[in-house]
């Protein structure tokens, strides 16, 4: 008879058959979920959603309980960014910052290479858990390549059920982190060819602009918006250089506090937007509002963090302004992958703004030359024929008889000499020189402006009205310019303003000088020194000196004085 296997070891082996089908079954249902893994991230295209994505199947895949992706920063040490599965958004809260770098997560920056722990706190580089933490025991950390890059690392802990990671998670990680290595790439490319292309459509409309005839004021805030909105920035400022000074002034100001900044006036050392300026290079910083560095001025910058300066345009070797974009604090870094387009904007930006200029210059000699015929053509054709009109007029008046009559022609005759007189001194206006024009009332009062705002630390506002330059007799005029320069320097020795607003008014039969601040006002035992003087000069040529508390607060000055 053929021997019997004993039940028992029959047993043994089916139930042997039995767990190889189903380690055969896992393995291929874990094949199957690795695929449909690798499949879902490389779908998605949008760079956030792809890590989001990587990092749920990674805790999917080996049945973690938690799982993190940390990005390294470009510095290449510490982690700029960090996404989590397993925590909600309150614990997340009460844990506090992201990680950066430290312990575990720091061995694997320097080492980037797969590491399995039994238990976390047995490592030596385990530095421990912050408050609010919850306790985590084992661990699985795989690094994610971009082509010969480490981008970042996969950290995953607390395997389901209280068993350690083994070799076939490791490999199924791994095998993962190539493919999101691949999706990242294609996402990094296609976010930077939709940025080109947005970058592309705003040096275009600014181009457009130009061309249709927008001011340098309305060009430069665009600019200034489309860079805001492309990078991200919460903050976005344009500075200038102020004539003779190692300053810079910021001309345009979008986001966060715009109006305390508008107009302010920084030194070059210890700003940004002065580093960019003096280097001619881009320049960055991981923390605006807390890089000690960047003390330069007053305290503007709270709550902002990656910043980035870049110049735009130059004459003459001189960077003739300073692009300055910032982030929220906490947000990512700028990379080179984003100032690269960002300078080449600039540059672009700045290049239309050139030519702009060139433009308006071209223009405005057209305008002179054109200026210059008409006041050729007056003189030579207008005028002889008025002269001419008149000498009849004034001969032909000795033959009338009739006494009104007669007075009505002479009355004529004197008429057309006014007018003659009126428009030799249009020919002058239409011929005066640029020297002339420098030496104007209207240019000497810009030019003190300018002059103040370093001491005042911003720009005052200025609005002129009238026919300055010619109604305003010479001697008022030094009178004026003086009564200006003395009030804008009152303003920034005892007011402590935040704001100065001048108008200028030639209107009527008078001159009007208005200085308003929102400063701490006159003070009763102040010296009067200053104010006895703008008040002497006023009287001297017959006007007036009005000093009043201004409505909003503050000091209001008016001195004004006859055009005749």
């Amino acid at each position: 008879m053929r021997p019997r296997i004993p039940q028992l070891r029959l047993d043994e082996l089916l139930t042997e058959l039995q767990a190889r089908i189903d380690a055969a079954r896992g393995t291929r249902d874990r094949v199957h979920s690795l695929l449909e893994a690798v499949l879902s991230v490389g779908r998605e295209l949008d760079l956030t959603h792809v890590l989001r994505s990587i990092v749920e199947a990674a805790a999917v895949l080996v049945d973690a309980q938690y799982a993190a992706l940390g990005v390294i920063g470009p510095d290449g040490e510490t982690l700029s960014e960090f996404l989590t599965v397993g925590l909600s958004e309150e614990e997340i809260a009460k844990i506090g910052p992201h990680p950066t770098g430290r312990g575990i997560l720091g061995e694997l920056i320097r080492h980037p290479e797969p590491l399995r722990l039994s238990d976390l706190s047995a490592h030596p580089g385990s530095y421990g858990f912050p408050a609010n933490h919850p306790p985590m025991r084992t661990f699985l950390g795989v690094p994610v390549r971009v082509r010969d890059e480490v981008f970042g690392h996969l950290y995953l802990t607390d395997k389901r059920g209280g068993e350690d990671f083994e070799a076939d998670d490791e490999s199924v990680i791994s095998t993962l982190a190539v493919a999101a290595g691949v999706a990242i790439d294609n996402a990094r490319l296609y976010e930077e060819a939709q940025r080109q292309q947005r970058w592309l459509s705003a040096g275009a409309e600014i181009t457009r602009g130009l061309l249709s005839g927008r001011s340098r004021s309305q060009v430069l805030e665009l600019i200034a918006q489309r860079a805001r909105e492309i990078t991200g920035a919460e903050l976005a400022d344009v500075s200038v250089p102020v004539p003779d000074t190692d300053a810079v002034r910021v001309e345009l100001a979008l986001g966060a506090d715009e109006a305390a900044r508008l107009g302010l006036v920084v030194p070059l050392a210890g700003s940004l937007s002065g580093e960019a300026r003096a280097t001619g290079a881009p320049a960055t910083t991981a923390d605006l509002a807390g890089d000690p560095r960047l003390s330069a001025g007053p305290r503007r910058f709270d709550g902002l963090g990656p910043a980035v300066a870049v110049p735009l345009g130059r004459t003459a070797g001189q960077v003739e302004g300073v692009l300055l974009l910032a982030r929220r604090s906490g947000e990512p870094a700028f990379t080179e992958r984003e100032i690269g387009p960002l300078v080449g904007f600039a540059d672009q930006a700045a290049l239309a703004l050139e030519l702009a200029e060139r433009r308006k210059d071209a223009e405005q000699l057209a305008m002179l030359e054109d200026r210059d015929r008409i006041a050729r053509d007056l003189h030579d054709l207008a005028i002889q024929r008025l002269f001419a009109t008149g000498m009849t007029l004034q001969s032909a008046a000795r033959f009338i008889d009739h006494p009104g009559a007669s007075d009505r022609v002479l009355r004529a005759v004197g008429d057309l000499d006014e007018t003659i007189k009126i428009i030799r001194s249009t020919i002058f206006g239409l011929r005066a020189r640029d020297e002339h024009t420098i030496q104007g009332l209207r240019a000497q009062v810009v030019r003190v402006v300018e002059e103040a705002q370093p001491a005042l630390g911003f720009a005052p506002r200025l609005s002129m009205e009238g026919l300055l330059d010619t109604d305003v007799p010479a001697q008022v005029a030094d009178h004026v310019v003086a009564v200006l320069g003395e009030a804008l320097s009152n303003a920034a020795r005892h007011a402590r303003a935040r704001r100065v607003e001048v108008a200028l008014q030639a209107v009527g039969s008078r001159v009007v000088l208005t200085v308003q601040d929102d400063g701490v006002g006159i003070p009763e035992q102040g010296r009067r020194s200053g104010l006895r003087n703008l008040a002497e000069r006023a009287e001297s040529v017959g006007g007036t000196l009005e000093l009043a508390a201004a409505p909003d607060g503050g000091t209001r000055l008016v001195w004004s004085a006859p055009l005749g």
